[in-house]
């Protein structure tokens, strides 16, 4: 296992200065800049400013070597200072905000997990009868319904009519449960439908007929030998669906005033903010990596029959 955990590492190295690459391309060859008027986020400034900027910041250098530049720095962590907040470095944009967006992410995400998998359960036992109803039903509608209209619903309901949560803010931890109830919700739809569905397929396998013609109670033969079977599709979801979740989501901290990293991304994707979009992307990539090598050592755990 910790040589299989050390080679997938080691490909991490080149498939993040891939990523870093096609971003870096695709973004200098979408139209706009961050010194050009017109773009938003940016100031307007006379012909001459945006020249004397650009030396500056070295956009006036050919492409090849800014992208020499920039991961030469960004391997010592440096990623320069974000175009739209200019007072900023991307490093304190990040290191203030990735803390919020995972801790919000991981509490959403346990809730998914625990809701999900409870929801998959009943449905998949009692197929075909009110709770595999209602369970389908809260799952589609988890999953149908967009989060900004559910975060404007649990304001309306919870915070207006019902004033049991504030409306928004991160100081408090009654401040954290209406954000994470309504990021929890999609992914919950989610994993309840695939363990639904897994569960299903497991329960219908011959050693599970072998195990109840043993006499085993049904609910021994569910938790002990359909549910380990039945979770390996679902451990499936969890690392992009984490890394999703875990590195911000603009509707939700917007409207919650969540001082994630969500609300960062989308302004430099509108301001042309390049090392703010690199950072990111990157930061992405390895989160998304590193989970996916998390899942991937957890099938070992879930089927002893799984080699690395």
């Amino acid at each position: 296992m910790l040589k299989y955990a050390v080679q997938r590492l080691f490909w991490l190295l080149p498939t993040l200065l891939a990523m870093a690459l096609v971003t870096f391309l695709v973004m200098h060859a979408t139209p706009g800049s961050p010194l050009d008027p017109v773009a938003e986020g940016a100031n307007p400034l006379s012909p001459e400013a945006q020249k004397n900027l650009a030396e500056k910041y070295g956009l006036d250098r050919p492409l090849h070597e800014q992208f020499v530049i920039f991961v030469a720095k960004a391997v010592r962590g440096d990623f320069g200072n974000s175009f739209v907040y200019k007072t900023r470095t991307v490093g304190e944009i990040l290191l203030a905000s990735f803390p919020v967006s995972l801790f919000l992410g991981s509490m959403a995400l346990a809730l998914a997990i625990l809701g999900g998998v409870a929801l998959g359960i009943l449905a998949a036992v009692y197929q075909n009868r009110s709770w595999d109803y209602v369970s389908v039903g809260l799952a589609t509608l988890g999953v149908s319904v967009p989060n900004f209209i559910l975060a404007v619903f649990f304001i309306v309901l919870f915070s207006l009519l019902l004033p049991l949560f504030p409306t928004g803010g991160w100081g408090q931890p009654r401040e954290w449960v209406l954000p994470t109830i309504t990021l929890a919700l999609g992914p919950m739809g989610i994993i309840a439908r695939f363990t639904r569905s897994s569960i299903l397929e497991v329960i219908r396998s011959d050693y599970i007929l072998t195990a109840r013609a043993k006499g085993l109670g049904e609910r021994l033969v569910v938790f002990k030998h359909v549910l380990k079977n039945a979770f390996i599709p679902v451990v499936t979801l969890l690392g992009p669906m984490f890394a999703a979740v875990g590195t911000g989501s603009f509707f939700v901290e917007s409207i919650f005033r969540v001082p994630g990293m969500g609300r960062f991304f989308v302004e430099s994707m509108t301001g042309r903010d390049y090392p703010m979009i690199m950072a990111v992307i990157l930061l992405y990539g390895a989160f998304l990596a590193i989970m996916n090598l998390i899942v991937d050592l957890l099938y070992g755990a879930l089927d002893p029959r799984i080699r690395y």
